[in-house]
């Protein structure tokens, strides 16, 4: 009777392939290439695109409020705020109750943009080859999944 077992895969030299962070992190690349090529349109760029959503979705938030929203520190949002409200998309204000705190507004230019970009989830959803079922799945995966790595830090 052979008593060896299969190595264990985990004190296996790695394998870039094998990686899950290698899959997600090259998964991101070629989506945020997609983008760039369809938000050239829009003359925005992808961050500028995930800053647009959220104030498309609630107009009028706080810096912090947006920066909560993707997942960025003030410091890195800031600099990319001073862009868009130098391109006319948004308006920067600091609130009357606390003036330590800056609420961004959509102007009208950066509200027109939410009609031509209403177009890109389905250019997206197109690109990928995949039912909106399993897009919707993969999201809920990816969403718990950044849960957990978040609850672990």
């Amino acid at each position: 009777m052979d008593t060896t077992t299969a190595p264990n895969p985990l004190h296996q030299v790695p394998r870039l392939d094998n990686q899950l962070c290698f899959a997600l992190y090259s998964t991101s690349l070629a989506m945020n290439k997609l983008y760039r090529k369809l938000l050239r349109k829009l003359g925005l760029t992808y961050s500028q695109y995930l800053v647009m959503m959220v104030l498309w979705e609630r107009d009028g938030l706080s810096v912090s409020e947006v920066g909560e929203r993707l997942f960025l520190d003030s410091a890195t949002l800031t600099p990319l705020l001073k862009r868009m409200e130098q391109a006319g998309l948004l308006r920067r204000v600091r609130a009357a109750s606390d003036e330590r705190q800056v609420i961004i507004s959509l102007t009208e230019q950066g509200d027109q943009l939410r009609e031509q970009a209403a177009t890109l989830p389905e250019a997206i959803l197109n690109a990928s080859h995949c039912k909106v079922e399993q897009v919707v799945e993969m999201k809920q995966q990816l969403d718990l999944l950044r849960g957990n790595l978040m609850k672990s830090e």
